[in-house]
């Protein structure tokens, strides 16, 4: 089971203007072959079915844990999708088309079907797709297949940042660098557990280190892309077998940390009454209030 909490990975900013641009190329990074969905849903569904738990615990482990991580990254990049459209358009009489800006946006489900927020789909509005889930059976084939999933998605964040200059999307794709390095690395080195052959001497794919993104750099300089967390208070303490030793690109030790990061703030997002939501007035409200309070018997 997934314990959840109230936060999310890391504080975001609020984005100087409305940038609907940002938030349709972001949604690549969501719904996308290589988005955050696919590497939650692959995981989830090899852990599920995984064969032989007890015997090969160590890899069971490995995948089950950053299954628990990549939930937080979809959530991650959904805020980041909210923030960039916040503010895109302004309350006025259905008369006056209040929604038009929309027309502009890539995606114009984005103002037609979720009130300016994000959506299960790639940058081009497709749904994501089930058949982007491998779960063969076969531990090497999987971790093969995970290693090229998590490449892969590092190459979408890489051009992604370079197709845009707003700070929330940069600073969520910062950090899902160095998040992402850290699967990609510790599939890595389950294949070369699994087969002994050493996987981590093609690493980084692309091959451009995660230094040259500045707002990559800062979570380096704490350690993040030394770090795997377990997710759970007490279980998946096994992973040491496989995450250990040093990292291949500037040899700091690399360390299993039992449990989650602190997480930041949750984003509170304004009412938009031309989308009609949340479609509760303030009048509303205070009835709600008040049900509330004589259902706590206050």
């Amino acid at each position: 089971m997934i314990k959840r909490m109230d936060k999310i990975a890391i504080e975001l900013p609020r984005t100087p203007r409305p940038d609907p641009a940002a938030a349709a190329n972001l949604q690549q990074l969501l719904g996308g072959k290589f988005g955050e969905m696919s590497t939650f849903n692959n995981y989830m569904f090899q852990s599920f079915n995984f064969r032989g738990k007890r015997k090969l615990r160590p890899f069971y482990e490995l995948v089950a844990s950053i299954t628990a991580e990549e939930f937080g990254h979809m959530e991650l990049v959904a805020h980041a999708i909210d923030l960039c459209l916040e503010g895109s358009t302004e309350p006025g009489d259905p008369d006056t088309a209040p929604l038009m800006p929309g027309n502009a946006d890539r995606i114009a489900l984005h103002f037609i079907d979720s009130a300016q927020s994000s959506l299960p789909v790639d940058a081009q509005g497709r749904p994501w797709n089930g058949e982007y889930v491998v779960n063969s059976g076969n531990l090497v084939f999987d971790f093969l297949h995970n290693f090229f999933l998590e490449c892969g998605a590092r190459t979408n964040k890489m051009r992604v940042y370079e197709m845009t200059d707003n700070p929330v999307a940069r600073e969520m794709i910062g950090y899902l660098l160095v998040r992402g390095g850290v699967h990609i690395l510790a599939y890595a080195k389950g294949l070369e557990m699994a087969t002994g052959v050493d996987v981590t001497k093609m690493f980084p794919i692309p091959n451009l280190d995660n230094k040259a993104f500045d707002h990559a750099r800062k979570f380096e300089a704490v350690g993040l892309h030394t770090r795997l967390y377990t997710f759970s208070d007490r279980d998946y303490r096994q992973i040491n077998q496989i995450w250990k030793g040093t990292h291949p690109t500037d040899g700091l030790p690399l360390q299993v940390f039992q449990g989650a990061p602190r997480g930041a703030e949750v984003p509170d997002y304004p009412d938009l009454p031309e989308e009609f939501a949340p479609g509760v007035s303030e009048e509303d409200f205070m009835k709600i209030v008040q049900r509330l309070q004589r259902s706590a018997g206050l």
